[in-house]
């Protein structure tokens, strides 16, 4: 599956990681074999020394190598950490040195871990993997999706389906492998030379039943050559698929993975401390080490403040932990990366198991400061932090208020936590002022941070418009260019923008509108604008990384949200010199002033979100307003940068965070230390709060999981998707009798 991903990026590339741990004996083994390949050896050590987790040995054996330059460099490696083992062995394939590198496996090791000694572990690998098998008893093995990089880059996802693995081998090589599974099978057992030994020990194992967990992130790395294993594997294609058939013929019945994500949460009791995990020794550091929970890493505006933010605190006072807790593909995942380790609960471990994670993390990495931007779960565990960790501040950042989602949103959730939240910040003054009026929040504990713009990326002088139209292929024409940059959902209004399309057609047709970005409702504006004879004036140019070349190009940004905090498009437009019109919806007229833009009126209720019948005068609105903006464009254009630099940077935006978080640590609030103790004797309860949240999103988290498959694994909706789709159903129609009839007839056709 090919996507949007920096395959330069590979893990090993140098040591970063050294972080003082406590002598244990190691948990897993991880056997590398080695034959001749100087070359790579060291960057696939380097990726396991990196990792997360230090209770490992690493066994590198070497099957019967001539070359004096591989056995030097051996030498050099197993000298670098006393957890390094090398031993030297006469020659007999791959299959032969992995069964003797688990013979040389540590008694005290539980898992085995088996790496190509060209390949990469992401330096979470371990530990998500340590964890999933610890809390899937029954699973034989771990894995994750992968990347094959070298001479041929790309993504591997494959959903785990063992009758196809009869026939197609769609698993990597590179997993971690319970010690008492392995021996039960005899280990890889082959004495022949590439004859697909991995596939055949995976047939192995699901042969006495045996299944494994894979888990979805890009974990490994799988270095694609013209020579090796591979290639020698497809030369004795025969004789592989003959041993491939006999271990295949064995397996009497499907086996199912455990494949995350997944939603199988209900009313579990929370684990909230697991005793047969080791805990690594805490994080001796004397920074700032904060705790970031957020839903997902993608691209959006709240993601790209959460990005910018990890970007630019400074690295030797702050260290950052980050936590996603909603199931996506993490586009962005690489940058935060970066500056930060990352944590995709949703995809390695059960929901019951999260706090006890969060927890482990907390000790882990003597975390200080707890940092909450728009995750649901987030909010649901302040409680339960607050009352175990009462000295522990807890800030939150409100991007806006959403009155169609439980009739506040975010800012709803934030106040109902007042008692236990140091700090609230929020990205306009507006929202601010919401908080104190509506909800009632006190005006100590709330403040103002703009999320600013880097000044310097999204700078006009940077970039050249001509060339930028030629790679766009778009033919200028002595035409306006108008953008709207933004997720394509009802949120942003994408219908009402083709009824102003239409409109103002009607008046000029000097014009063509870029729409960059994609969504739910992408397809339908397509149509849409098809049947209105628009595709003339727009063109579609779906998700685009290099935003700045858009506003290079442009003469006028549209946003027309019926709900905003403070558009990050707003900031950038201004920046690279191109005003806005927007609607008049949270902080957009802080920013966009009568020199830089034009502030038009939401005449749509926002509970209305979903509707797409919008006031004529509103329409009109926003064509008085591009009009009064062309026919002034020079002098609109020439104060809006300057707009940006006056005080909405991202050097701003950084300057306050920091002054925030370290004065929050040094002067915690004693009132919420005082409910956090008072409520350690009602522990069962934030608890429950946890069991509530988790369950009052459980049709949500279906659903999300369920995209997540059909997008990432290309899985159509199975009958596990039309049941999640089936319940949503349900949930929003039960009260319509009508509605009631026919779900029962479904219940009962179905069986249920």
């Amino acid at each position: 599956m090919k996507e949007d991903f920096d395959f330069s990026l590979e893990p090993g590339i140098e040591r970063k990681i050294n972080r003082d741990y406590k002598e244990l004996d190691p948990v897993i083994s991880v056997v590398i074999p080695f034959y001749n390949d100087k070359e790579y050896i060291e960057q696939s050590v380097n990726s396991v020394l990196n990792q997360t987790f230090p209770y490992f040995e690493i066994l590198i054996i070497d099957d019967g190598s001539k070359d004096e330059e591989s056995l030097i460099k051996l030498d050099e490696i197993a000298k670098t950490d006393k957890r390094i083992k090398v031993f030297h062995k006469e020659n007999e394939g791959l299959s032969a040195t992995r069964d003797y590198g688990a013979s040389k496996s540590i008694d005290t090791a539980k898992y085995l871990m088996f790496l190509d000694s060209d390949d990469l572990l992401e330096v979470t690998f371990l530990e998500t993997a340590y964890w999933t098998l610890e809390t899937n008893k029954d699973a034989g093995w771990a894995y994750s999706d992968s990347i094959g990089f070298d001479a041929n880059n790309y993504t591997w996802n494959k959903w785990f389906d063992s009758e196809k693995m009869k026939k197609e081998n769609d698993l990597v090589s590179a997993a971690m492998v319970r010690k008492i599974d392995f021996n039960a099978v005899g280990g890889y057992g082959l004495r022949e030379k590439a004859v697909n030994e991995d596939w055949n020990f995976w047939l192995k194992l699901i042969s006495i039943g045996k299944f494994p967990v894979h888990m979805s992130y890009y974990g490994q790395w799988y270095r694609r050559k013209t020579t090796g294993e591979l290639k020698k594997s497809k030369e004795n294609s025969k004789r592989a698929l003959e041993i491939i058939n006999e271990t295949a013929s064995k397996i009497k019945n499907n086996v199912e993975a455990i494949q995350y994500p997944k939603q199988d949460y209900n009313y579990d009791l929370l684990q909230e401390d697991l005793s047969y995990i080791i805990q690594p020794e805490q994080n001796k550091n004397e920074k700032i080490n904060i705790l970031m929970i957020v839903p997902w890493l993608i691209t959006g505006g709240a993601d790209r403040f959460n990005l910018n933010l990890v970007k630019g605190l400074n690295k030797e006072k702050y260290k950052i932990t980050i936590i996603t807790t909603e199931p996506n593909k993490n586009t962005l995942r690489q940058e935060f990366e970066k500056y930060g380790i990352v944590y995709d609960l949703t995809s390695f471990l059960n929901q019951k198991y999260w706090l006890a994670f969060i927890n482990y993390i907390i000790k882990k990495e003597n975390i200080n400061l707890i940092f909450n931007t728009n995750s649901k779960f987030g909010y649901s565990i302040m409680p339960y932090l607050k009352a175990i960790y009462p000295k522990i501040p807890i800030i939150d950042y409100i991007h806006m208020e959403e009155w169609y989602n439980r009739n506040g949103g975010y800012s709803r959730y934030s106040s109902m936590l007042e008692s236990v939240i140091d700090k609230t910040l929020t990205c306009n003054e507006n929202s601010k002022e919401i908080l104190k009026e509506y909800f009632g929040r006190k005006e100590k504990a709330l403040q103002t941070v703009y999320i600013g713009v880097d000044e310097e990326e999204f700078n006009p002088e940077r970039f050249d418009k001509e060339e930028i139209l030629k790679k766009y292929n778009i033919q200028k024409n002595s035409k306006y260019i108008f953008s709207y940059i933004c997720r394509i959902s009802e949120q942003k209004r994408p219908i009402l923008l083709l009824k102003i399309i239409k409109k103002l057609k009607e008046k000029r047709n000097d014009f063509i509108v870029l729409v960059v970005g994609d969504g739910n409702l992408l397809g339908k504006m397509k149509n849409i604008a098809n049947k209105l004879d628009l595709n003339e004036n727009i063109m579609f140019l779906g998700n685009v990384e290099d935003t700045e070349e858009i506003y290079k190009i442009s003469d006028l940004t549209i946003n027309c949200s019926i709900k905003e905090g403070l558009a990050l498009t707003s900031y950038e437009s201004l920046s690279m010199g191109v005003p806005v019109i927007s609607s008049d919806v949270g902080g957009q007229k802080e920013l966009i002033n009568e020199d830089v833009g034009i502030i038009v009126p939401c005449m749509q209720d926002e509970k209305e979100i979903y509707s797409e019948n919008y006031k004529l005068e509103e329409i009109d609105k926003y064509i008085e307003g591009i009009e009064k903006i062309l026919n002034n464009l020079e002098k609109y254009k020439e104060k809006c940068r300057q707009r940006i630099l006056d005080g909405f940077t991202i050097n701003n935006m950084l300057a306050k965070m920091s002054d925030i978080f370290e004065d929050t640590c040094k002067n915690p609030n004693t009132d919420k230390i005082k409910n956090g103790e008072r409520l350690k004797d009602n522990i069962n309860i934030a608890k429950e709060l946890v069991t509530i949240n988790m369950m009052n999103d459980k049709i949500e988290y279906n659903w999300e999981c369920t995209e997540y498959e059909k997008k990432v694994y290309g899985r159509a909706y199975s009958l596990t998707g039309l049941n999640y789709k089936h319940e949503i159903l349900k949930e929003r129609l039960w009260k319509i009798p009508l509605w009631r009839g026919f779900i029962k007839v479904v219940h009962k056709l179905k069986g249920n």
